[in-house]
């Protein structure tokens, strides 16, 4: 019996920290919360935040591809360019999984609620932890509709 409780914890165990419900899983939700507060108040600088500060930070969406982080921010600068255009952003769905004591895959889907439409979509990040926390090294963004 104590074998097979033993395999029971372990299974849930491996399930619960591949599902993001470590402290790991806490933290990486946390920067996905602070994403949305940015975008919600007006702030690109403080939504990428969130990512990688490096040429080598990969952004693709909409079947372009941006390489690093100054061309990325600059691409949301030219496309959300004012408030209206901004919308109000919501992450649904998350799933995060915890590869490594430093390194997660992360899947949602997100919508921006406009005046005149609701485009949202799926995303799959690879995040990676630096001393200052964990930051989004690789987005795949996709619009799955809008509404």
């Amino acid at each position: 019996m104590f074998r097979l409780n033993s395999i029971i914890a372990v299974l849930f165990l491996s399930s619960a920290c591949s599902q993001g419900q470590t402290p790991a899983g806490d933290e990486i939700r946390l920067v996905l919360t602070n994403q949305v507060k940015a975008w919600n108040r007006g702030d690109i600088d403080g939504f990428m935040k969130g990512y990688w500060q490096s040429d080598s930070l990969l952004f693709t969406s909409g079947g372009n591809v941006e390489r690093g982080w100054q061309a990325t921010v600059e691409k949301h600068r030219k496309s959300y360019s004012d408030r209206e255009k901004m919308g109000t952003l919501r992450f649904s769905d998350l799933q995060i999984n915890i590869l490594s004591e430093s390194s997660a895959w992360v899947f949602g889907r997100w919508e921006v609620v406009r005046n005149k439409d609701h485009p949202g979509g799926v995303f799959t990040l690879v995040m990676k932890k630096f001393p200052e926390g964990w930051k989004i090294v690789h987005d795949h963004t996709s619009i799955e509709n809008e509404k």
